[in-house]
């Protein structure tokens, strides 16, 4: 009697792929908390032991290896797919200010990933938060709590030579594919004579977007796209 293939029933495959699809969630939920925690950690100390000069450099490396390696990792088990290669034509264009989108919470943690020598302007909350506070500070990130003294941080980035990466929505996307943009973009690229180059991230999922549950499995592989946008030059007084 020859053997036959036994096909497992369409109920059990979906059972055992939602199975998959929530430890690859949590996975990558674990592995974020764990890098961030002990790099913030790692960071307190050093922000203290250091001179800026070494301390800023060395933060921003430090955050850029650990989320291009969380990012490796959800790839490889197949949770993500990213493309990154517009983004990484970014790398060595000298000072200017990236200004994607905003679809999901992971959208920070993928641009910091390819640009090594990139300021972040990020929510008071996460420069308070025990897990991000301390790198977030070492790398010399800017908290947006008191505009004039975030405006003039992110001028003085610019003039530096770093990229300075600013969600110009001020919150995550709602209405696709941008929401309205705040006027501080084009006033931190004036007083920094920079250009502001626009980006799109797309994707083929609401993971992560505004209301997702932090702990709410999506279909997987979620997939992102980079696509460059227009690239403005610094606005004239006369334009902000």
């Amino acid at each position: 009697m020859s053997a036959q293939l036994v096909t497992p029933p369409a109920t059990l495959t979906g059972w055992l792929h939602g199975l998959y699809e929530s430890c690859a969630l949590w996975f990558g939920l674990i592995l974020l908390g764990l890098l961030s925690l002990g790099w913030s950690s790692l960071s307190v100390a050093l922000y203290y032991l250091l001179p800026r000069r070494w301390a800023v450099p060395l933060g921003r490396w430090g955050i850029t290896t650990g989320f291009r390696f969380y990012l490796w990792a959800l790839s490889r088990i197949g949770a993500c797919r990213f493309d990154f290669s517009a983004l990484d034509a970014l790398r060595d264009q000298g000072p200017l200010i990236v200004a994607p989108n905003h679809p999901s919470m992971l959208d920070a943690v993928m641009v910091i990933s390819r640009l090594p020598n990139l300021a972040c302007i990020m929510k008071s909350s996460i420069v308070d938060n025990v897990f991000l506070g301390a790198g977030a500070r070492m790398a010399g990130y800017i908290r947006n709590d008191a505009q004039l003294s975030m405006i003039k941080q992110a001028v003085a980035e610019l003039k530096s030579g770093s990229q300075l990466l600013l969600f110009p929505e001020g919150t995550r996307t709602t209405r696709w594919p941008v929401n309205a943009c705040k006027g501080t973009t084009a006033l931190i690229a004036r007083q920094a004579n920079v250009p502001i180059q626009t980006v799109f991230i797309e994707t083929n999922s609401a993971y992560l977007s505004k209301g997702w549950p932090l702990f709410k499995r999506p279909a997987m592989p979620v997939i992102y796209h980079f696509r460059l946008g227009r690239r403005f030059d610094p606005p004239k007084p006369d334009d902000v």
